[in-house]
């Protein structure tokens, strides 16, 4: 148990022993291990976007066994999934690697303004399949939003009660937001606080940018000379929304993009002090020794290593 590690277990003082244990397992394993920085590799965008969309650009995808492989030959922290997919590695890849089970999700069959994601999976299957914790995807800013906080609020309950980490994935979207608005400053830095205040232990949103969306907003950040014009800042600013950098936040890999344009990205996650990302297009639609390679820089970017 390294210093960096053992303090941000303490900030986690309302947790139980097996809250803790688990978050641990995640802060200790693959190559950030004891660093207090997270790479997990996320595969629901089959359920999200399609199979197709998801993984004929590199077919070996369409095997769940391809995905967790990536992520413990990779070194990252945790592999998070739908029941599915978990269901169908948990007993070959047992004890390998943390295992996050994704108890909610959507599909795109239905397009509809005002998000919202099903309950697929519950707390129980995530201990029976081993789980260190379970992942929940919320967006602020959406009509359904109270139905959505509701549901997260029983969850997360129960996931604590059972030693579980809770990650909320907080995507601010709705019909009273903007399409920039969605990864606004202002807007990120507040979907972000919700997760905190919902009581999640890691929260991950998108890398935010410098517009800001709300008219009210944009007067305090004029006022109080908050810095956004850089990547860094605003990550700071995030991380600083979520109990002042009490909370453990990571940042999503977004839409797939070119390698260099992706570690840029990821350097400025990390000057502005993110404490890692959650990426999974822009690595598992890659060959797989491609994918290790980047999966590897990602990590020592965050590891402070010059790329």
């Amino acid at each position: 148990m390294t210093p960096r590690v053992r303090e941000i277990l303490n900030w986690y003082g309302a947790d139980n022993p097996g809250v803790l244990t688990n978050l641990a397992r995640m802060l200790n394993q693959g190559k950030l291990a004891g660093t207090g920085k997270l790479v997990i590799l996320p595969v629901d965008q089959g359920f999200e976007h399609g199979p197709a969309r998801s993984f004929a650009k590199n077919p070996d995808g369409y095997d769940p066994a391809y995905h967790v492989e990536l992520a413990i030959e990779s070194g990252c922290s945790a592999y998070a999934a739908p029941l599915g997919a978990i269901e169908a590695i948990a007993r070959d890849y047992a004890g390998e690697i943390p295992l996050i089970l994704k108890i909610n999700n959507s599909d795109t069959l239905f397009g509809n303004k005002a998000p919202i994601s099903a309950l697929t999976s519950y707390v129980d299957d995530a201990l029976r399949l081993g789980c260190v914790g379970i992942g929940f995807t919320i967006y602020p800013g959406s009509a359904e939003r109270k139905h959505q906080y509701e549901e997260i609020a029983q969850a997360a309950r129960a996931a604590k009660e059972a030693g579980l980490v809770v990650i909320i994935w907080s995507y601010a979207r709705g019909e009273q937001l903007s399409k920039e608005g969605e990864t606004a400053i202002d807007v990120i830095a507040y979907a972000a606080h919700i997760a905190a205040q919902l009581g999640a232990h890691i929260i991950k949103v998108k890398p935010p940018s410098a517009h800001i969306e709300q008219a009210a907003a944009a007067k305090v950040y004029q006022e109080q000379g908050i810095k956004v014009s850089t990547m860094a800042d605003r990550i700071r600013h995030v991380v600083q929304a979520c109990f002042n950098g009490k909370r453990i936040v990571i940042f999503s890999g977004g839409e797939a993009k070119g390698t260099e344009e992706l570690l840029k990205e990821v350097s400025e996650l990390a000057q502005g002090g993110a404490f890692g990302s959650i990426m999974g297009r822009n690595a598992f639609q890659r060959p797989k020794k491609e994918a290790i390679q980047l999966l590897t820089n990602v990590m020592e970017a965050f590891a402070g290593k010059k790329l």
